[in-house]
């Protein structure tokens, strides 16, 4: 078992991103040129992996029966690619009703309320790092990858998930985003509007990352997020407003006006267009009926 933390590297230079795939065709051709002179071209083409998008995004499923999901999933992989040495990667989108989770390094000095009593459900879960807050308005990702067919290296793991923020941010509303050198989530100036905790289980990942897209942040101030002190917590829909006051670029601030559904709406769409480039996959939609998938958990 590995668990990374919402905090804990140093990086001193973030190197450029690659996508990774042990997956590739070659492809050779012969041309004759206008002088009758053989001309043999070969082309690489990357071959893309399957991945089972299973989309929630418009729904609150409770966070117990997401974690519950996922951890079917990964059994379910494991069995798979002891079998057949392979499986496909799976990415779940949703949202979540409010709910604060602690990872394996969360210290109760960072809760600002009697964990006997807390204003939300709470879950001590196994992903790496300190408390965080989820709640309707904030996209969350989790992908089940087999990183054995990707890159093993948990390090470029982490950079890449926080590439597809930084390229959604940039892409859709020209909001630039980066790192923050010893810190793991994506950063708008002082503001944190990405969190990233995530738990590999023999190459296998889950849990995954949170986008603060129109969440009411106030559930924020009940915590001290990921444990850091001293920064802020921020979201798509505050910076879309800054834009405006600023005025400084129109098209971004147009985007403001935009009501939540849109918003979302949006987003969610630029999330999975980058994940998939990012990454280098294909999606097979996997329908699964929310009441269904709540009775399962329960059982």
């Amino acid at each position: 078992m590995i668990l990374l933390e919402c905090s804990c590297f140093t990086f001193n230079k973030p190197r450029p991103l690659r996508p990774h795939s042990n997956s590739s065709s070659t492809f050779s051709s012969l041309i004759i040129n206008g002088g009758g002179h053989r001309i043999r071209t070969t082309k690489r083409v990357q071959c893309l992996r399957s991945c089972d998008l299973i989309d929630f995004h418009q729904d609150l499923i409770p966070y117990e029966v997401a974690w519950s999901l996922q951890k079917n999933i990964v059994k379910e992989k494991k069995s798979q690619i002891q079998n057949e040495g392979d499986c496909n990667d799976t990415l779940i989108v949703l949202q979540h009703p409010s709910v604060f989770t602690l990872g394996t390094a969360s210290s109760n000095n960072n809760l600002n309320f009697d964990i006997k009593n807390p204003p939300f459900d709470i879950h001590r879960t196994e992903r790496g790092g300190e408390v965080t807050y989820h709640g309707p308005g904030q996209l969350v990702m989790y992908p089940i990858m087999n990183l054995r067919k990707h890159k093993m290296d948990l390090h470029w793991y982490l950079r890449t998930l926080e590439e597809v923020v930084i390229r959604v941010l940039s892409s859709t509303f020209s909001i630039q985003a980066s790192r923050m050198e010893g810190l793991t989530g994506v950063w708008v100036g002082n503001e944190k509007v990405a969190a990233i905790g995530i738990r590999v289980d023999q190459w296998i990942t889950y849990h995954g990352l949170a986008l603060n897209v129109m969440t009411d942040l106030s559930p924020f101030k009940w915590i001290v997020p990921c444990g850091i002190h001293g920064r802020q917590v921020g979201s798509i829909k505050g910076l879309l407003k800054e834009a405006q006051l600023s005025c400084n670029d129109h098209e971004t601030a147009d985007l403001y006006h935009l009501d939540g559904a849109s918003l979302s709406h949006i987003t969610h769409k630029s999330l999975i267009e980058e994940f998939s480039k990012v990454f280098q996959l294909k999606y097979n939609h996997k329908i699964i009926s929310v009441p269904m998938l709540c009775e399962s958990a329960r059982k």
